[in-house]
């Protein structure tokens, strides 16, 4: 499955919305965390200014519910443990419910 040749690369959260909506849902997304070489917190905040995996793991759950369609197989790839684990968290509880 992952050796495909037809895998289309988005790096960042506008490139992945814009993938999606343009040409629908792909069979499979593989998410990682870090879509940015640095990712700068807000002052005094733990939120990022930089939109991440994640952001783009909670639109994807937004889009397939306002239209009405099954989550894609997914995968993380992430070398972020704390993010990869953030993101299959949140698209497992989503297929579950």
């Amino acid at each position: 499955m992952f050796l495909r040749k037809d895998w289309h690369i988005v790096r960042n959260y506008e490139q992945f919305v814009n993938r999606i909506v343009e040409k629908g849902l792909p069979e499979l997304i593989s998410f990682d965390h870090d879509l940015a070489d640095v990712h700068y917190l807000k002052p005094n905040s733990e939120e990022y200014t930089e939109k991440t995996g994640y952001d783009c793991a909670k639109w994807l759950i937004d889009y397939c519910m306002d239209h009405y369609l099954d989550l894609p197989k997914f995968y993380c790839h992430s070398m972020n443990p704390v993010g990869k684990k953030n993101i299959l968290s949140l698209l497992e509880n989503f297929k579950q419910w």
